[in-house]
């Protein structure tokens, strides 16, 4: 069993910060990609970020500048500092991971239960 646990939502208004967190436990033996994704009411799910296990990042134009991806290799920790904050970035965010449970398995994906931000004055 793999658990992903998400914090770090919540209300902010327009222009602060937030630091959302993922922890990724259970039955882990490799951790490879891990993302951020985000789903307004009404839309599609959409990736904000992404992390290899090597550092490398990709982000969603709409996120370039204000949002920075990380993770902890040791701890199967990820996080997301959100600065800047827009309305249009209100959504529930989830974390995703793609991940080995057992040596010479495949990659299995796994997604976090979802954390609330909402940016509103």
């Amino acid at each position: 069993q793999v658990q992903l646990v998400e914090s770090g939502g919540g209300l902010v208004q327009p222009g602060g910060s937030l630091r959302l967190s993922c922890a990724a436990s259970g039955s882990i033996f490799r951790v490879n990609i891990m993302g951020w994704y985000r789903q307004a009411p009404g839309k599609q799910r959409e990736l904000v970020a992404s992390i290899t296990g090597g550092g490398n990042t990709n982000y969603a134009d709409s996120v370039k500048g204000r949002f920075t991806i990380s993770r902890d290799n040791a701890k199967n920790t990820m996080s997301l500092q959100m600065n800047s904050l827009k309305p249009e970035d209100t959504a529930v965010y989830y974390c995703n991971v793609f991940l080995v449970t057992v040596p010479g398995s495949g990659w299995m994906n796994y997604w976090g239960q979802g954390t609330q931000v909402t940016v509103s004055s």
